[in-house]
């Protein structure tokens, strides 16, 4: 795979859950819990289930930095 996005979070699925039109796939990355929201089509097509390794890629032209207040 070759792609220009950075942000390749390589991880386990733990989840796929289809609606109506779009699926929620979740993916283990080392702990944290990565969620991405996907059409059923794309679930398909890529064959995407529970247990099978997928990567998480991030492409954002904004990322937001928040801190707790004390």
């Amino acid at each position: 795979m070759k792609i220009s996005a950075r942000n390749v979070l390589k991880g386990t699925i733990v989840d796929v859950v289809k609606g109506q039109t779009t699926a929620h796939v979740r993916i283990d990355v080392n702990g944290t819990i990565v969620t991405s929201s996907i059409t059923n089509q794309s679930v398909d097509e890529l064959k995407l289930e529970k247990g099978k390794q997928a990567y998480a890629v991030v492409k954002a032209s904004d990322v937001m930095v928040a801190v707790d207040q004390h």
